[in-house]
């Protein structure tokens, strides 16, 4: 089995944000990988990941990072590949990894969700393989219409709960 979806993090304390994204690549039962490279700890390591990666079947990148945020771009920058960047609320609020992940330049995009949206980047990367997988699509297209079920659940139960000034 070779990885369609290859998660990278800047270090394993990533790791509870980034499992939203594994859990759901899992469940969707599109075969993954997941490594924590620093792109300033480990920059050679990193370049020779990300070149590897279409010979190992990787179609997406979904990179995280936290403070400066280089990861993202910096995997943008040695591949063809799309890569989704997932700021980490590591300081500021997580606004420097955000502004740090969104603010590439010309040429080198990262497609960038919320401040630990792990579970819309795998989302993201979902949409993306469906493009090109009848099958994927079909299972999309199934968990947008069970999310729209849990709303529509959720109003239901709303009729039921009771203020005195509420009118419906």
């Amino acid at each position: 089995m070779n990885p369609k979806v290859s998660i990278l993090m800047g270090s394993t304390s990533d790791l509870p944000v980034m499992e939203k994204a594994a859990k759901l690549l899992n469940e969707f039962k599109i075969p993954f990988e997941i490594n924590a490279l620093s792109a300033h700890r480990t920059p050679q390591e990193v370049a020779e990941f990300v070149s590897s990666a279409p010979a190992r079947g990787v179609k997406v990148f979904i990179a995280a990072a936290g403070m400066a945020a280089h990861l993202p771009g910096v995997v943008a920058s040695l591949t063809t590949l799309p890569v989704i960047g997932v700021p980490i609320n590591g300081s500021v609020d997580g606004m420097d990894a955000l502004l740090a992940i969104v603010q590439m330049p010309p040429g080198i995009p990262v497609a960038t969700v919320a401040i630990d949206g792990a579970m819309n980047a795998a989302i993201l990367a979902v949409q993306m393989l469906a493009l090109a997988d009848a099958e994927i699509a079909a299972q999309m297209a199934a968990f947008k219409i069970d999310l729209k079920k849990k709303i529509v659940e959720a109003n239901e139960k709303l009729k039921e709960v009771s203020y005195e000034y509420k009118t419906n």
